[in-house]
């Protein structure tokens, strides 16, 4: 159809030939190149092809535990760190919206690009953000260590924002989250804002969340933030206040090493869990689960560690695929546009996809053509000049 728009209004008249170049290349990228490449991302998902579908996946051997029953969680996974197999899941790639456990990837983001003694003057705008906060006092200064801290002890979205203004802004530091994401090969993650606060294509995956959390336990200082049970922020008047964390398996699961837990109304809750125990660190995550979902992350790093030796792997987590120099690299050529095409090609089967991108603007372009031709036809109803 649009060939034969095009060629109906330009007719004989070509001098339009760049429209007309941007719009046969636009539909061509929609009609055949994107299709391939979003077929190939749902045809072999990150982590191996047993991951593909939205069921629980297990490959039990002779005396493995049964799976926990009346697990609630849409989605799910229980993955082994120490040599990063699976060991099993449910809708591990499925989208949803993260909430807080976002912060995961603002941490493993700004931890090392920050300096953890560097001082950070709160605006009002981080004061008064939505959602969870610390407390924060516009005007004061708090280190850059305290603001990690409050992130992710009691998942102070005022401190998230703050530490993103330490880093160059929202704008800068999510874009720096979302190549950082491709670098894991985390390619369900698009952040919308440092906090997780529910945002437009905002969303992560049981798998993306685990991806993740491996790479922050792997930095020191992320493993400390998130294995404090309390600690104290500055107040005005050189007072301080107590802080405590949110994490519960933190306090009552033993060999906890914590990570992150998230809410909002549209997320529901969300989860990322790491215990030690006879020498493997165990991960589960939990996605679009019930409010009090304790119960479920407990059972399932139970059956985790009582399945050592006694499952086949489903899937495993993958190694980051560039040098993480390149992330800088890739955050700083990041536009609009490029991060709209990027999320959509990488998404599958989510937003909007990138065929129907190349179809819209190859239609804009042919409009674009039709415009230009009618606007140089001799107009019949003008006036004369006076």
């Amino acid at each position: 159809m649009a060939w034969v728009l095009t060629a109906r209004y330009l007719g004989r008249d070509m001098r339009a030939p760049r429209l007309l170049a941007a719009a046969l290349t636009c539909l061509f990228i929609g009609l055949f190149a994107v299709p391939a490449a979003a077929q190939r991302d749902v045809v072999t998902p990150v982590g191996g092809s047993l991951l593909k579908g939205t069921g629980v996946v297990e490959q039990p051997l002779a005396g493995a535990p049964a799976l926990p029953t009346g697990l609630t969680s849409a989605s799910w996974l229980v993955a082994d760190l120490t040599t990063g197999e699976v060991l099993a899941t449910k809708a591990p790639h499925q989208r949803y919206l993260p909430a807080s456990t976002l912060k995961t990837l603002t941490a493993v983001t700004l931890i090392p690009r920050l300096d953890p003694n560097q001082m950070v003057k709160c605006s009002y705008h981080d004061a008064v953000v939505d959602g969870s906060k610390v407390g924060l006092v516009p005007g004061m200064s708090y280190s850059v260590k305290q603001l990690f801290t409050a992130m992710l002890v009691v998942s102070g979205n005022d401190a998230a924002d703050a530490l993103a203004d330490a880093a160059g802004g929202i704008g800068k530091t999510v874009r720096l989250m979302n190549a950082e994401a491709t670098h894991l090969q985390a390619y369900d993650t698009f952040a919308r804002t440092p906090s997780g606060l529910d945002g437009p294509g905002e969303s992560t995956s049981a798998y993306d969340l685990a991806l993740i959390a491996r790479a922050g336990l792997q930095i020191p200082d992320f493993r400390k933030y998130v294995s404090t049970v309390s600690g104290s922020m500055p107040a005005p008047h050189h007072k301080h206040f107590q802080i405590y964390t949110h994490n519960r398996l933190l306090t009552s699961y033993r060999g906890a090493i914590g990570v992150k837990n998230g809410y909002t109304v549209a997320a529901n809750a969300t989860y990322v869990g790491a215990a030690t125990r006879h020498g493997h660190t165990l991960l589960v995550t939990l996605m679009h689960a019930q409010p009090y979902f304790w119960d479920e992350a407990k059972s399932l790093l139970n059956w985790g560690f009582g399945a050592l030796g006694k499952v086949e792997p489903v899937g495993t987590l993958v190694d980051p695929q560039e040098p993480a120099a390149h992330v800088e690299a890739a955050a700083a050529q990041q536009s609009p546009a490029r991060t709209t095409i990027a999320l959509s090609a990488r998404h599958g089967g989510g937003g909007v996809p990138l065929w129907q991108i190349g179809l819209l603007a190859g239609s804009a372009a042919v409009a674009a053509v039709v415009t230009a031709r009618r606007m140089r036809r001799p107009n019949r109803m003008a006036l004369p000049p006076l």
